[in-house]
């Protein structure tokens, strides 16, 4: 046998143990992920330059798939959380707009039975009044004010 004959012989074989992993144990890819770094680089020894070169791209591949997936689970979660917090807000929002509401109809209510009392105050302070007189003005302008809807009696 010549020199090129043995040559190409002895590449058939690497190719061959390639093919059958004798010379490159077959790695999951979850093993592959999971392992260390030393651990990679022991695995690593008696490969060819080309099998260190296409494992470590498998790897590099296999994490950069890793980092994304959980990026996107991360980026789901996020705006999952910032949805039920809007909601939330929005809820606290309306609830706060209807207090506000309520409040103002109340304020009106009293600015009414205020402006109603001071009127009522200057009528009885206009000139002297019969005490039978003032105690029918004052039931006669509370009586309004309630009907008008301006608050309890």
């Amino acid at each position: 046998m010549n020199l090129n004959n043995c040559s190409l012989l002895t590449s058939s074989l690497r190719q061959v143990k390639k093919e059958t992993g004798e010379n490159a144990p077959a790695l999951s890819d979850d093993e592959l992920v999971a392992m260390s770094v030393r651990e990679l680089n022991q695995h690593l020894r008696g490969l060819t330059k080309e099998d260190v070169v296409r494992l470590k791209q498998r790897r590099r591949t296999l994490k950069n798939r890793g980092y994304a997936a959980s990026c996107r689970i991360k980026r789901v979660t996020q705006k999952e959380e910032l949805e039920r917090q809007k909601t939330e807000l929005q809820q606290e929002v309306d609830k706060l707009a209807r207090e506000n509401a309520s409040m103002r109809l109340e304020l009106d209510a009293l600015r009414a039975k205020y402006e109603a009392l001071q009127c009522f105050a200057r009528t009885v302070t206009r000139g002297p009044i019969s005490p039978g007189k003032v105690a029918t003005t004052s039931v006669i302008t509370i009586v309004k004010s309630h009907r008008q809807g301006i608050g309890p009696l």
